[in-house]
């Protein structure tokens, strides 16, 4: 028997409340899904989702009368949240599908676990622990855990029929989960059905393919990705690019202690070309914040490894630091991939490493000027202050930024 009753967030004091709420009064309740999956792999547990076999009605009914905060979070799809103690617990009365077109499914509760458990999509995702720790298993999950397999639930292209967005699901949970190659079946039948990516939104689409770059090496995902074509039909921009890369950025960012950025990787895997860049942001409709940081380093310039600090800075005040530090550290990751063994590779190394802790930790400086001063001489608002005001800022930029206040405006010509 397997069991989880050992784990220090299964005996969550707020937890057993949840168990003893539902379990009561011939209600059953089990934790699903990630939890009992990255517990059984030695990962993190984080959220918990709960599964019953209460309508959410019932659910709220008994939390009311418990004293316990619910949220109708998805209330049509069974699904509320109770609060205990500040922390959210998803509870989801087991269900199976009425209907599925490929985005949405209509569905039916049911009291039957295993009918919950084949409508899931993975087999690791489908795993169910009790009150007393025991987990339950009806599609094979535990066999694909202890080998690191990432497998459909059944057959693949039927899973894969009912929500389309699973083609990109097994990729991502294969480069957060998986070993060695992925399923056969499972691959072939998501280069089957790629095309029906396009049914979904950008905005789903976006989702999971940060999840899927937010892995630790998201490298061998990308590479079958590649190879199925499924890459190239959510990221066109990769056909003539390729993902070659990402095996140096994972490896610069285990050198340099680098916190995994889903920006930066997807920057290896695209032209940086401003045009296509801005294409691709409309498409998958990034964020305001996520398109400017693309935009910032598709519009800045190669930064040479040579460059003194001098111009470095320069390049800072005139350009921004965004920009600069996504050059510099793909720029980085690329002569990393060249291995300890090519001296030049390491000499560049060096100087590029030197450009980017400058970048870090440059704030930029505020001229020492202002337009108050100038009035101060003599100076009428308008066009020809204009003037003097960008002199001096070109003769400050010029000192390095270390000219003061009295040393510009002593100038002979302002």
């Amino acid at each position: 028997m397997t069991s989880v009753a050992g784990e220090t967030w299964f005996r969550d004091p707020a937890l057993t409340r949840v168990f003893t709420l539902l379990n009561a009064d011939g209600g059953q309740a089990r934790v699903v899904g990630g939890a009992v999956r990255n517990s059984l792999m030695g990962l993190p547990v984080s959220d918990m989702d709960i599964a019953t076999t209460l309508k959410p009605e019932e659910v709220k009914v008994r939390a009311e009368a418990a004293g316990i905060k619910c949220v109708p979070t998805g209330i049509k799809h069974g699904t509320v949240t109770l609060v205990i103690d500040g922390r959210p617990f998803e509870v989801t009365t087991l269900r199976r599908d009425v209907s599925t077109d490929g985005r949405h499914a209509e569905v039916a509760f049911t009291d039957d676990w295993r009918a919950d458990a084949e409508r899931r999509d993975l087999t690791v995702n489908a795993l169910y622990a009790d009150a007393q720790g025991e987990v339950h298993d009806y599609v094979g999950g535990l066999a694909d855990i202890d080998s690191a397999t990432i497998r459909f639930i059944g057959d693949p292209a039927t899973r894969i029929e009912e929500d389309h967005l699973r083609i990109l699901r097994f990729f991502r949970f294969f480069a957060h989960y998986g070993r060695g190659r992925p399923d056969a079946a499972g691959l072939k039948a998501c280069a089957a059905a790629r095309s029906r990516l396009q049914s979904l939104s950008a905005e789903r689409v976006w989702a999971e393919l940060k999840k899927l770059l937010s892995a630790r090496d998201p490298g061998r995902a990308l590479l079958w990705m590649r190879t199925s074509a499924v890459l190239t039909e959510v990221l066109p921009e990769t056909e003539k690019w390729g993902i070659d890369a990402i095996p140096g950025l994972i490896a610069a960012e285990a050198a340099y202690g680098w916190t995994p950025d889903p920006l930066l990787r997807l920057s290896a895997v695209i032209p940086p070309v401003d045009s296509r860049v801005e294409a691709m942001a409309d498409r998958l409709k990034l964020s305001g914040a996520e398109r400017a940081v693309l935009a910032d380093w598709a519009g800045s310039a190669e930064i040479k490894p040579d460059l003194s600090e001098k111009d470095m800075r320069l390049t800072l005040y005139r350009n921004g630091k965004t920009g600069a530090i996504h050059r510099l550290k793909l720029a980085l990751a690329g002569q990393v991939a060249k291995g300890e063994d090519d001296l030049e590779a390491l000499g560049r190394r060096g100087g590029l490493k030197r450009l980017l802790d400058l970048a870090n930790h440059w704030e930029r400086p505020v001229m020492p000027v202002k337009g108050s001063d100038l009035i101060a001489k003599g100076f009428a608002p308008g066009s020809e202050m204009g003037a003097a005001l960008k002199r001096i800022e070109e003769r400050w930029v010029a000192s390095d930024f270390k000219a003061d206040k009295d040393e510009l405006l002593s100038a002979p010509s302002l």
